[in-house]
């Protein structure tokens, strides 16, 4: 312990480097450019929740059940069982995200694993998996990233788990359109019947563990969970860094998000009607 405590000492007199959320001079000889502050202070989703998609609910008026369903997945909307997130998907950790996707930082990768398979532990209908599959890149994509940032979550989360790691089972079949801002049914669109399973793969009776960066809307999920189904799984579950919840922004996050108030579910609510949801 005083010898790591040197150690990022000396690294922060030798080596000064901002924090890549905050700005602030790193302190700790971590090879994650992110302060344990911005680590810590991460928005983490938690009850009350839809008990299939894992939407938060801002509204404790909908939570108000044994196992609450948000209007989607009432209605069975959804292919997978059960999804969750780590946190909600807000500037800071849009920055980390960033790092991951587009910078390769495979420690956050591990340290990303590592909070999940926290989560994992404490849901027993999660825990009870076969394979850990990450939701994967066109292969032109891949090629021109030379990474799957979701793979570099989804390998170190198998091996915490101790459940084998299938990367090569589903493939995406087309690619992704080349706006970086896509509407709701944008999204739907550019991801139904996008994934398939390899050819001789195989799922039969197993309980997939699906695994990505960012939950928007649930489509991509929800497409490689109809591949991955009609391939014979029988189960699909999702777990993801990062989840979108509409309404939430800055100003709330002191507050717990189950009680954001009628001003922010109302928010919610248009968000979920409307055809121009926007994301990065």
């Amino acid at each position: 312990m005083l010898l790591r405590s040197t150690l990022d000492a000396l690294s922060s007199v030798l080596f000064p480097a901002p924090c890549r959320i905050c700005g602030k001079i790193l302190t700790n000889a971590s090879r994650i450019p992110i302060c344990i502050p911005c680590l810590d202070g991460f928005e983490r989703i938690s009850k009350p929740m839809c008990h299939c998609c894992g939407r938060p609910f801002i509204s404790v008026v909908s939570a108000d059940a044994i196992q609450p369903l948000c209007r989607l997945c009432r209605v069975g909307f959804y292919a997978f069982q059960r999804a969750r997130s780590y946190a909600v998907y807000d500037d800071a950790l849009s920055s980390a995200v960033v790092l991951l996707k587009y910078e390769g930082v495979r420690r956050l990768g591990d340290w990303f694993a590592a909070r999940l398979a926290e989560m994992i532990s404490r849901d027993p209908e999660i825990s009870r998996v076969d394979l850990v599959v990450p939701v994967p890149l066109h292969p032109d994509r891949l090629r021109e990233r030379g990474y799957n940032q979701a793979e570099m979550i989804a390998r170190p989360l198998a091996k915490k788990i101790g459940v084998k790691f299938g990367s090569y089972l589903l493939v995406r079949t087309r690619p992704r359109p080349a706006q970086l801002v896509l509407s709701r049914t944008e999204r739907w669109t550019s991801v139904r019947g996008a994934y398939a399973t390899r050819e001789g793969a195989r799922v039969d009776n197993l309980r997939v563990l699906l695994v990505d960066d960012v939950l928007t809307t649930g489509a991509t999920l929800d497409s490689c969970s109809r591949a991955l189904k009609k391939a014979g799984a029988a189960a699909v579950l999702g777990l993801t860094v990062a989840r979108v919840v509409p309404g939430w922004s800055r100003q709330h996050a002191r507050q717990p998000l189950e009680s954001l108030g009628k001003e922010t579910a109302e928010a919610q609510g248009a968000s979920d009607n409307s055809e121009d949801f926007r994301t990065i």
